[in-house]
């Protein structure tokens, strides 16, 4: 039986992403956003495709690619000198079962190999809770747990995952790292656009001459 390699962005048959893709992949970066998380490319169009593949279709292919763009964006912004380790926020056992490897520890090895440093598993998630499929309000409560390794203090740390949304999840891994002593700093492939709430101007009505 023949596999036929297909590109995570448009499913044309080819390399595991195609030239038009990856040219999709350059553009404006994320506009920064509160939760202060470094992230490569916007959540949307191809980027989205691409990363959903990774996560849910087993197209690990890309996970270099992608763990590329990270290492981009951190040189751009000069957030790369004086990390020491890399690590992950590492998904649920049930999610890892399910999809045979966490993506978030192959984008992070592969990140920690580009930038020359050790990679090393630092986080052990504090309960089941998951992420996918909530709301931004219920990220926001109900964040996962993570406990960390001792050892640590004074040591910068990049974490990395995939996606952020409201950063609740880096937030609750940085938390972790920090009561062990570490300086961390936070990556993702992508941020979903944030939510602006609409502005409502007040209703002027327009002035009606009463000149003769």
């Amino acid at each position: 039986m023949i596999f036929e390699t297909r590109c995570a962005g448009c499913d044309k048959p080819g390399a595991a992403i195609c030239t038009t893709c990856r040219f999709a992949l350059v553009g404006t970066p994320p506009r920064d956003q509160p939760h202060g998380v470094i992230a490569a490319v916007p959540f949307t169009g191809r980027a989205r495709s691409i990363v959903l593949g990774l996560k849910y279709r087993n197209r690990r292919a890309v996970g270099r690619h992608l763990a590329g763009l990270i290492v981009n964006r951190l040189v751009a912004q000069r957030a790369h000198h004086g990390i020491e380790l890399v690590t992950w926020a590492p998904t649920s056992a049930k999610r890892r079962r399910e999809r045979g490897f966490d993506q978030g520890e192959l984008l992070a090895r592969s990140v920690a190999r580009q930038l020359g440093v050790p990679c090393r598993r630092l986080l052990e998630r504090d309960g089941s809770a998951t992420q996918t499929g909530r709301s931004r309000a219920e990220r926001l409560e109900s964040a996962p747990g993570f406990i960390a390794r001792p050892g640590l203090d004074g040591r910068c740390v990049l974490v990395v995952d995939d996606v952020v949304t409201t950063g609740s999840t880096l937030m609750s891994a940085a938390g972790a790292l920090e009561e062990r002593g570490a300086i961390t700093r936070l990556a993702a492939v992508a941020s979903t656009p944030e939510i602006r709430s609409a502005s409502v101007l007040p209703f002027r009505r327009r002035a009606v001459s009463t000149a003769a």
